[in-house]
């Protein structure tokens, strides 16, 4: 199956790398023109490159989604480019060293709740006042299988995806008769880059999932494709979950 994105805005926030970057990608790949974001100049300086050189239509845009001032901004740079934003897939986010629950610093907590919770919650009201001034739009969220499960160590992380899906999932019913969809894409243990270069036993992120084995970041921006498509028209306030059958266990 091929995804025809032709004339499309499409916004992929934290695409520098791993996730964003294969959405991002595949939206190059399907006709879109594409918004990227990273906090870091050189790694989306790359990203623009390497996109561009596949045929793309990109632009980068350095920003931190975690602060108002520059969603708004972002926003203002998109609209003032191309008109509209028919597309956002809100990637960015961050992870955290694995502790016990008693032993997180306080620092910790803000530090990943502002960016994955915050920034979403900051991009998706940027992004719901635009598409409602042109009519409609649709919102992709990253969530993750520890939406609906959990992880040893990783109370930070675990407690911010549980909220991006509880968000999702109300603000979808709050605009669902007013044409702009949102959902959110689930994944398992992914093979990114930083993953590969940080787990030394894979098997053990394998065994979580009825599969057994990581997913592909191709697979995962499969299903975002799908969910920001036609085809799945009457979709809103879902959580797709592509995890190998994790939360199936």
């Amino acid at each position: 199956m091929t995804f025809d994105f032709s004339g499309k805005v499409v916004l992929v926030t934290g695409a520098a790398a791993g996730l964003g970057f294969a959405c991002a990608q595949a939206f190059v790949t399907a006709g879109a023109r594409v918004v990227i974001t990273d906090i870091s100049q050189a790694a989306l300086d790359k990203a623009v490159a390497e996109l561009q050189g596949e045929g793309g239509e990109v632009l980068g845009l350095l920003n931190d989604a975690s602060k108002s001032a520059d969603v708004n901004a972002l926003l203002d740079k998109i609209v003032e480019r191309y008109g509209r934003l028919d597309i956002a897939v809100n990637n960015a986010g961050t992870s955290s060293p694995l502790s016990d629950f008693h032993e997180v610093a306080e620092s910790e907590f803000d530090r990943v709740l502002a960016v994955n919770l915050k920034g979403v919650w900051l991009c998706m009201q940027a992004e719901i006042r635009q598409m409602l001034k042109q009519g409609g739009g649709c919102i992709v969220n990253m969530a993750s299988a520890t939406s609906r499960n959990t992880y040893p160590g990783a109370a930070p992380y675990v407690t911010s995806k549980f909220a991006v899906a509880g968000l999702t999932r109300t603000v979808a019913v709050d605009y669902a008769e007013r044409n702009i969809r949102i959902n959110a894409i689930c994944p398992g243990n992914v093979a990114t880059p930083l993953v590969l270069s940080m787990v030394e036993d894979l098997s053990v992120l394998s065994a979580k999932h009825a599969m057994k084995r990581l997913g592909t970041p191709a697979e995962v921006a499969n299903g975002v494709l799908y969910l920001a498509s036609d085809l799945s028209s009457f979709s809103t306030g879902s959580l797709l979950e592509v995890d190998g059958g994790w939360n199936a266990i």
